[in-house]
């Protein structure tokens, strides 16, 4: 029944047609609110931390919640999308809430909206407006002390944006991202994310390119908001021993000290223990002369706050599975510069493995990507990784979905998606032919690495799967427990696949980057950790 309301593609399409009055879009989100029986003003009682952003902003709604969680709070975590199963879109306490509570709130929502349509409310709410009422009932009826709530797309048109008085708010890294909908410039997207924006509400942002920083001054300015530049994490480090991340990756320091600002805000405004004593701290050079406020670093002196970051957990992000020979690398980046990160992350992980002492080691690539997004662009960016195959397939887990409702999308038929594949295959064989050699990468101020890797060829095979569960094999061989060994029969054609497979078989170590998509990562995890589907 969830699914019949649609899912994410037509919601964005309904945005697009309705976004030339964002008013009658909040309009219609509170209508529905009303409809299943709760007021506006009730959201008001779930001291809800409200964060937008194109990247992190999930790992940085998970940095926060397990670092009040660590309080002793009774947390609710709103995000999206799900890897696995829809239940994890709506968490108390850091868990997806269970099959029988996701149940009770959903009819009891269901219900509501449909006793109450009327030649005038004769619509459900899409897919996500709905699940977004569901998680306001789920969060006002267990009683949470506070809520995360993370924005679906941009902010000031989002369904969350019915939010009037959160307790603070926060704007992670900007990027390009859906353009269709946010504009296609970093500007345009600035304005879009400053919408969540209340008056007297205090927000916080990390370094941002000084045009998108200038808009979300002015967006905040025309709101009468407080908003501050998060200083980075080092400031916090000062005198102390590096805070460990339960996150891997460099870029997630800046998700870290954000959400620090964030949990120290929401207790000082609520009259509970801070996380620790300020400091006066010279701000970073790159941070000097920027036109938003830095925030003040302060010193951690709350114990429980550096095993709330550590601990933190957030799937499908930075995320290495080691299943014998074969290690996978997970990680859902999306945009140019996610995918950079992504690059950076995967070379430094790949290279602090135990290298094999006959050196045989294949490298793949599983890679898609959905919507508007420009895959020669992403593609670019990962030639330099030097895989020796890359695997193109959609983010059908198998190639009939039909008992598996969690990962249903009946907004993509399995024919575009193979098309938009094999045009995926094309672009990397170009992109070999042309050998592009230079990095791409951003300057780090980590080396990326720290020995010079064995030189390889810059050949790599492309091959196409109709379905995630055919590629993960192909690549496995039977030598991950978690997967079958691929068919005998209906081997795939392509010649390569028969002589990459004795080389998959044979080799000592075989690394695997998953990337391009949050659905194929959350496909991917479906099938390598049964577990999650539990």
């Amino acid at each position: 029944m969830l699914n019949t309301l649609q899912t994410n593609a037509s919601y964005l399409e309904q945005v697009k047609r309705e976004r030339g009055d964002p008013q009658a879009q909040l309009e219609a989100m509170q209508g529905f609110l009303e409809r299943s029986g709760l007021k506006v003003e009730d959201l008001d009682r779930l001291n809800i931390i409200h964060v937008t952003g194109t990247k992190g902003k999930g790992s940085a709604c998970a940095f926060t919640e397990c670092i009040l969680r660590s309080y002793g709070l009774k947390t609710g975590f709103y995000s999206s999308p799900h890897l696995v199963q829809v239940r994890e879109r709506i968490r108390i306490n850091g868990q997806p809430i269970s099959k029988d509570l996701f149940n009770k709130y959903f009819w009891l929502v269901y219900n509501r909206l449909e006793e109450t349509k009327d030649p005038v409310h004769a619509s459900m709410p899409a897919y996500f407006r709905f699940l977004t009422i569901m998680a306001f009932h789920v969060f006002l009826q267990e009683k949470v002390d506070l809520a995360v709530v993370e924005v679906g797309i941009g902010g000031t048109y989002d369904c969350t944006n019915i939010i009037r008085a959160p307790v603070v708010c926060g704007v992670s890294s900007l990027g390009i991202d859906h353009t269709s909908i946010l504009g296609d410039t970093m500007e345009k997207i600035a304005w879009q994310k400053g919408g969540i924006f209340k008056p007297g509400v205090p927000a916080f942002t990390v370094a941002q390119p000084e045009r998108p920083l200038e808009v979300l001054k002015e967006r905040a300015q025309e709101r009468k908001c407080p908003l501050y530049l998060c200083p980075e994490l080092d400031d916090f480090e000062e005198g102390c021993r590096a805070l460990e991340l339960g996150l891997a990756g460099a870029h997630q320091r800046s998700n870290a000290a954000l959400a620090l600002q964030l949990a120290r805000t929401w207790l000082q405004r609520r009259g509970c223990q801070g996380l620790g004593e300020l400091k006066e701290v010279p701000p970073s050079p790159e941070l000097v002369g920027r036109p938003v406020p830095l925030a003040p670093a302060f010193r951690l002196t709350v114990p429980r706050v550096p095993p709330g970051l550590r601990d933190t957990e957030w799937l499908g992000r930075t995320q290495v599975l080691s299943h014998g020979p074969v290690t996978w690398y997970l990680d859902g980046a999306h945009t140019t510069s996610s995918i950079q990160a992504c690059v950076r992350w995967f070379r430094q992980a790949a290279l602090n493995q135990d290298k094999p002492h006959d050196g045989s080691e294949v490298r793949v690539l599983l890679f898609n990507a959905t919507g508007d997004r420009d895959t020669a662009a992403l593609l670019k960016l990962l030639v330099p990784c030097h895989f020796d195959y890359a695997v193109f397939c959609p983010n059908f887990t198998e190639v009939s979905v039909a008992n598996n409702a969690d990962q249903q999308n009946f907004n993509v038929t399995l024919e575009n998606a193979l098309t938009r594949c094999l045009e995926n295959q094309r672009t990397w064989t170009r992109l070999l032919e042309e050998k592009v050699g230079q990095d791409p990468l951003l300057p780090s101020p980590l080396p990326l690495v720290l020995v010079p890797p064995a030189p390889r060829p810059l050949n790599s095979p492309a091959l196409v799967f109709p379905c995630l569960a055919q590629a993960l094999r192909w690549v496995a061989q039977g030598r991950d427990p978690q997967l079958a060994a691929p068919a005998a029969s209906g081997a795939h054609p392509h010649p390569v696949a028969s002589s990459g497979a004795v080389l998959l078989r044979e080799a000592a170590a075989v690394r695997v980057l998953v990337t391009g998509s949050l659905h194929l990562v959350g496909g991917a995890l479906r099938l390598l950790d049964p577990a999650l589907s539990q």
